[in-house]
């Protein structure tokens, strides 16, 4: 069994949501990084997702964004992410943790090479945000072979065959976005996803986690009430990180909601 698969099951033994928090690796500095990882940790997260830091995230909205610019300007490459959590996986053998990035830094790196050397760092999947299903295959291969879990992404208007390649491919979770557009906080969340979530299920596709805009305790109990396995936070965490803010007390807040 994976980390992940260990995680949904322990969650659901004791009637939970998994709670996941991202992190842009990298901002502002390699070391603070390290010290929020652990901080994600130690407030709870069942699962983390990070972000490697990319010129064009075009799933990112503008704290995402910034984040990712912070951590150009401060020379943070893919080599470095490695090495940051591969030292976090030292640290912690436990919780998933999950690359979530774009094509051509993987490209760049070679496919076959980027998925070995995440591996290799103690990372469980990889969610490439930019490639489509019909373009997917091959990166799925890559991530199987190197022993990850391949996540795709998957909306309320994504289309029947599309959602069939996804349960097909995938692995891990899906990660179900919970608005159009890019990620973002938001006040409240408007939630149409039990069609897909039945969808998902029917076909046999992993676990959806629900992504972009879940900024709130009560956008948490509101997904995982809609059928939602668990849910991510990002931009919310990244803004505290930004300010320079702890972001285990919002993480251990978050985490409390998940508690059905």
């Amino acid at each position: 069994m994976s980390r992940y698969s260990d995680m949904f099951s322990r969650l659901a033994a004791h009637r939970e949501g998994a709670f996941g928090a991202f992190l842009m690796l990298g901002d502002p500095d390699l070391e603070t990084s390290s010290r929020l990882l652990d901080e994600l940790a130690e407030g709870g997260a069942d699962m983390i997702e990070v972000g490697m830091p990319f010129s064009d995230p075009v799933a990112d909205g503008p704290v995402i964004q910034a984040a990712a610019d912070r951590a150009l300007r401060a020379g943070v490459t893919p080599s470095h992410c490695f090495e940051l959590l591969a030292d976090f996986r030292a640290r912690n053998s436990d919780v998933p943790v999950g690359i979530l990035t774009y094509a051509n830094l993987v490209v760049a790196r070679g496919l076959d090479r980027f998925c070995a050397d995440a591996a290799a760092s103690g990372v469980d999947s990889l969610l490439v945000a930019d490639v489509p299903s019909l373009e997917a295959e091959p990166f799925a291969g890559a991530a199987r072979a190197a022993v990850l879990d391949f996540v795709m992404i998957a909306a309320p208007n994504t289309a029947a065959d599309a959602l069939a390649r996804i349960a097909r491919l995938a692995s891990g979770y899906t990660y179900c976005v919970a608005r159009p557009g890019v990620t973002g906080t938001r006040d409240r969340l408007d939630l149409d996803h039990g069609d897909l979530f039945g969808a998902l299920h029917s076909l046999g596709a992993p676990p959806p986690v629900l992504g972009f805009g879940i900024s709130t305790p009560d956008h948490v109990r509101q997904a995982l009430q809609a059928g939602a396995a668990g849910v991510i936070s990002g931009s919310a965490i990244v803004q505290l990180a930004g300010a320079g803010q702890s972001c285990r007390p919002f993480v251990a807040e978050m985490k409390s909601a998940t508690r059905m």
